[in-house]
């Protein structure tokens, strides 16, 4: 699903995105600088109004900032100016927005005396960063690792759904989602184990032969 999502969920508005990059490629904006602005926002957004219980004003802040995870790519790609670093700073970038959003609803949960939904939130926020360092470090070591039930772009929209509905009144919604996330990540971490597992044995008996 997450390879749909970067594919197909995109390519409607890649036009638009691209107009986007070259304007702000004009004004001289980099793409590293969007990607740590855009993190910055969301940051700002978990800590701000998540965190204090500002839901709805958090969400759609955090949403609006996904236009800059699209614009730094594109300003790279229009620009051709695509590295190593940027890569690494986006990832990286990535994981402290991703940090930064369970953070901050675990601490709205826990200040509500919803120590269930804090846990489950703490839960969440160490398996979604398991997630990626499984992926970082088997890469590492020569095993692509693209595989998984909840990459990074389920996870958010778990977490979205979990919010509105929270804003919504929905009974212990934000709980079962964050739950559900928790859930799906750690089954994540599992199957990316798994999968390295095979394929970094499988080269092992190749240079043994």
């Amino acid at each position: 699903m997450a390879k749909f999502l970067r594919t197909s969920g995109r390519a409607g508005v890649r036009r638009y995105v691209d107009a986007a990059a070259k304007l702000l490629i004009r004004v001289g904006v980099s793409a590293n600088a969007v990607t740590v602005a855009g993190t910055a926002v969301v940051v700002g957004a978990s800590v701000l109004l998540l965190a204090p219980g500002h839901l709805l004003a958090g969400l759609i802040v955090v949403a609006a900032s996904v236009l800059t995870d699209m614009l730094d790519g594109a300003i790279a790609r229009v620009k051709g100016t695509t590295s190593r670093f940027g890569a690494l700073l986006d990832s990286t970038c990535d994981r402290l927005a991703d940090g930064a959003i369970m953070a901050g609803l675990a601490f709205f949960l826990l200040a509500e005396d919803r120590a269930l939904g804090g846990a489950l939130a703490l839960w969440a926020l160490i398996a979604s960063q398991m997630v990626s360092y499984v992926k970082a470090r088997a890469e590492s070591l020569g095993a692509e690792c693209n595989v998984g039930i909840a990459e990074r772009p389920e996870r958010l929209i778990i977490a979205a759904v979990a919010v509105l509905l929270e804003v919504l009144s929905v009974p212990f919604a934000l709980e079962a989602g964050i739950g559900l996330l928790a859930v799906l990540a750690s089954i994540t971490v599992v199957q990316r184990l798994v999968f390295a597992r095979a394929v970094l044995a499988a080269g092992e008996e190749h240079v043994d032969v």
